[in-house]
């Protein structure tokens, strides 16, 4: 690791922890040439996994664009951005453990919406009503009424 001050090659360690749940390792390190105290960050390199689209076309998994469409389905719901991100990070989780390269969207958004339902209805009508493209009024009621029903 070079140091960011000097350019020297030679350091040590000085202190490490583990963050963000355990998936990555911070280490604040000493340059051994300047004394200068710099942090580094340790975290596993995994195969980034692509959405296949219903065009078929193919995008990586985004986390950032996860939470962007859970925030808008959430949006003036009593739903916090640390809820929002937990959902996210849980389905990233469930999808890189059951695709290796490729993951349909279709699974993904169904994810999503397995956690919206148990989390907060209207987020959950107004994530299906995109993903389900809902065509008319009567689609949006089939499905309300489906929740009403089930209570």
């Amino acid at each position: 690791m070079r140091c960011p001050k000097c350019e020297g090659r030679e350091n040590r360690v000085v202190d490490s922890r583990e963050v963000r749940n355990g998936d990555s390792i911070r280490r604040r390190r000493v340059c051994i040439d300047c004394g200068h105290r710099f942090t580094t960050y340790e975290e596993i390199q995994r195969t980034q996994l692509q959405v296949t689209k219903r065009d078929e076309r193919r995008e990586e998994l985004s986390r950032d664009k996860l939470i962007k469409s859970l925030q808008i389905a959430c949006r003036k719901r009593h739903i916090s951005v640390e809820q929002i991100e937990r959902i996210a990070d849980s389905i990233v989780l469930e999808v890189e453990a059951e695709y290796e390269k490729e993951v349909p969207s279709m699974a993904l958004g169904k994810k999503v919406m397995t956690a919206l339902e148990k989390l907060d209805e209207v987020a959950y009508i107004r994530y299906a009503s995109v993903y389900r493209r809902f065509r008319d009024a009567g689609q949006f009621m089939n499905e309300v009424e489906r929740l009403i029903g089930r209570e």
